[in-house]
């Protein structure tokens, strides 16, 4: 990692330099309308139609659930204000890794890369195709589980087609986060409408008694993980800001329309499910959505399934896509191979972080119970992302003439800040083996920045075996290095 090879661009056939009209970069391909595609297509994968069930049984309360969904929403609103004011300062893709590294330096930052390339990615990225792959072959086995090994090659299958297309094409990308979006928008708007003609006609009975539950401080933090866990991807539009248009207006822009939608979407639809489902028939549900459609449309829920796995298929793409812009601003920090850094001639994807990021997440599928991972690094991942909103507020005091075209009221991260102390701190008491699993993955990461990233140098054969790898792969997949953008070490 970190190693510098100052590589031309290479013709991949003749090995002479390659003359391009321009220098080759990202492009801002981005729309506002992509951007608020992008926002809500990754939030609205799998889990609002599988996390209702763990909100209940953390709760155990109608009304609890309905306002851990709202208060979800407002939490992940204000997340995605204070990301606003930092994406708009710190202009590097990278999200929380940028954040970070420019806050409290290399090795925070390193820290951060690492736990995403380890577990957080892939893992996310594995369970939505996963999610995708068994909705999208229910309709075929509707009175048995469909076959393990069936479920992982069609999720296999999933993660290389949107692989493909994502080093294709940008906007061929796009347009499947766009189509796919509507698709799943459809699929909830559905059920909202099914509920509201419940409640209509008199079916209130699930709603009496609603805020009877259980109110430990350990059962609602546990509760809010997976509210929190539906409403994942609010900040994924932070990863792309150098492919956004005028991102300036068009970040907060996407935020302030995608949040509040995805939140109104998200709490219509959870008390559509409570018109139908008890409580103990969500409890015992492994697929909320799949329960509810066979209860309300009978021979036709197989349709529930199917806009299930548009839902997940959009949701991956949109991980995927973003996942390979973080790494390629790693390599761009000399925190990863540079070879991640580089993009296509003629293209401008990054294909080998694409390629990465879907090789991971393969490697991911052969995990026999990958959703165990999640409990692992969902503390570290709100411990970032207070340590990034943190460092938003350091930021403000160490660069106070910064340009920042946005700058939120500070009540507003101090509050988020108390929150996400709250999600980190609770749930140790009742899991630390959790939190010790997690801390431990992170603190891997030291030896391997010292000896990786901050070993200047390196034996001759290493970073001779290391560049001739490089030529190699570059010549084969066309690729050239990046148009120069500054670094965060910079900053």
């Amino acid at each position: 990692m970190g190693s510098s090879v100052n590589i031309s661009n290479v013709d991949t056939d003749s090995g002479k330099i390659l003359h391009v009209d321009e220098p080759a970069k990202l492009k801002r391909k981005i729309t506002l309308w992509n951007g608020v595609a992008l926002i809500v297509g990754t939030i609205v994968g799998s889990g609002i139609f599988v996390s209702p069930t763990g909100v209940y049984e953390s709760s155990r309360s109608v009304g609890i659930s309905i306002g851990v969904w709202c208060l979800s929403g407002i939490f992940s609103m204000l997340g995605a204000l204070c990301y606003a004011e930092l994406g708009t300062s710190v202009t590097r893709s990278g999200g929380d890794y940028a954040y970070i590294y420019v806050a409290f330096g290399p090795l925070a930052g390193f820290l951060r890369l690492w736990v995403a390339l380890l577990i957080i990615r892939p893992t996310t990225q594995a369970i939505v195709a996963i999610t995708f792959a068994e909705y999208a072959v229910k309709p075929f086995f509707p009175e048995c589980a469909p076959p393990e090994n069936s479920i992982r090659l069609l999720a296999a299958a999933c993660l290389c087609l949107l692989t493909a297309i994502n080093c294709l094409s940008t906007r061929w990308a796009m347009t499947i986060q766009s189509v796919f979006t509507t698709a799943k928008l459809v699929a909830l708007v559905t059920i909202i409408i099914t509920g509201l003609f419940y409640i209509l006609t008199g079916h209130t009975e699930n709603f009496s008694n609603a805020f009877e539950g259980k109110y430990e401080p350990a059962d609602l933090a546990l509760s809010f993980y997976w509210g929190l866990f539906a409403f994942g991807g609010w900040n994924y539009l932070n990863f792309v800001t150098e492919e956004l248009q005028d991102p300036f207006r068009n970040l907060p822009r996407a935020i302030w329309i995608a949040l509040p939608l995805v939140t109104i979407i998200y709490v219509l639809a959870n008390v559509a499910y409570f018109s139908i489902l008890s409580g103990v028939e969500m409890e015992s549900s492994y697929a909320v959505a799949l329960t509810f459609g066979l209860k309300a449309y009978g021979s036709l829920a197989w349709l529930v399934s199917i806009f299930v796995a548009l839902s997940c298929f959009g949701g991956v793409n949109g991980i995927l896509f973003t996942s390979s812009r973080l790494f390629l601003t790693g390599s761009q920090e000399k925190h990863l191979p540079e070879l991640f850094s580089f993009i296509h001639v003629k293209r401008n994807t990054p294909i080998p972080s694409l390629i990465f990021t879907c090789v991971t997440s393969l490697a991911m599928l052969l995990i026999s119970d990958v959703k165990q991972l999640i409990n692992y690094y969902s503390q570290i991942l709100w411990f970032s992302v207070a340590a990034s909103i943190a460092g938003m507020l350091i930021l403000r005091y160490k660069q106070p003439d910064s340009p920042r075209p946005i700058r939120v009221n500070s009540v507003i991260p101090i509050l988020f800040l108390i929150a996400c102390v709250f999600l980190v701190i609770f749930p140790i008491p009742s899991n630390p083996k959790n939190t010790l699993v997690g801390v431990m993955i992170t603190l891997s990461g030291v030896p391997v920045y010292y000896l990786c990233v901050k070993w200047d140098h390196k034996p001759a054969r290493y970073t001779h075996v290391a560049e001739s790898i490089t030529r190699v792969l570059q010549r084969l997949l066309e690729l050239t290095t990046q148009e120069t953008t500054q670094r965060l070490s910079d900053k």
